[in-house]
């Protein structure tokens, strides 16, 4: 992260807690965001999508279901993260906006970076390579793939609304597109 999106981030989350939740703590809300991706991210993987409806906004659910019926089971497999499976998450993009009504929100990117045991290709289409970590010795290798997630988190800030993040957006690059 450059240091001018580090500034930038922490600058919207004086503002969020200046203005709109003075208990919020990106630490706190990070360790939710990881909760929340290892589950939706399996019921993925479990094409479980009626669980998702009070997680996901409804135009993701409704995508999200075309799309997971397309998928072969070596990418379907590995959209599933364990949480003890995530090696590196960082915020992305942060913002604060308000709609032509007034209502006020503030939505989160999160990036996530896990290891998964789906059988995959080395090479998926795209040209794009796979990270692939060996553990074990040569009688008990075990071959897991780096991937990546973005899940963008949103929640209104109105008064009177609940007090909910909703996941907004969901990219698990060359594995749902």
């Amino acid at each position: 992260t450059s240091p001018f999106a580090w500034l930038r981030t922490r600058f919207y989350y004086l503002l969020i807690r200046l203005y709109f939740d003075q208990e919020f703590s990106i630490e706190e809300f990070t360790r939710g965001a990881k909760q929340a991706f290892s589950v939706v991210s399996k019921l993925l993987s479990q094409r479980k999508l009626d669980l998702l409806e009070e997680l996901v906004s409804a135009e993701v659910l409704q995508v999200l279901k075309e799309k997971i019926s397309l998928l072969p089971d070596s990418h379907r497999d590995a959209l599933a993260a364990d949480i003890d499976a995530i090696m590196y998450t960082t915020e992305g993009d942060v913002r604060i906006y308000y709609d032509d009504d007034g209502i006020k929100f503030v939505s989160i990117l999160m990036c996530f970076w896990y290891l998964n045991g789906a059988n995959l290709p080395d090479e998926i289409p795209g040209e794009a390579k796979v990270f692939q970590i060996v553990f074990g010795d040569e009688n008990t290798k075990e071959k897991k793939h780096l991937l990546t997630a973005n899940y963008e988190f949103q929640r209104e800030f109105t008064e009177g609304a609940k007090p909910d993040w909703t996941i907004t957006r969901i990219e698990h690059p060359r594995l749902l597109e």
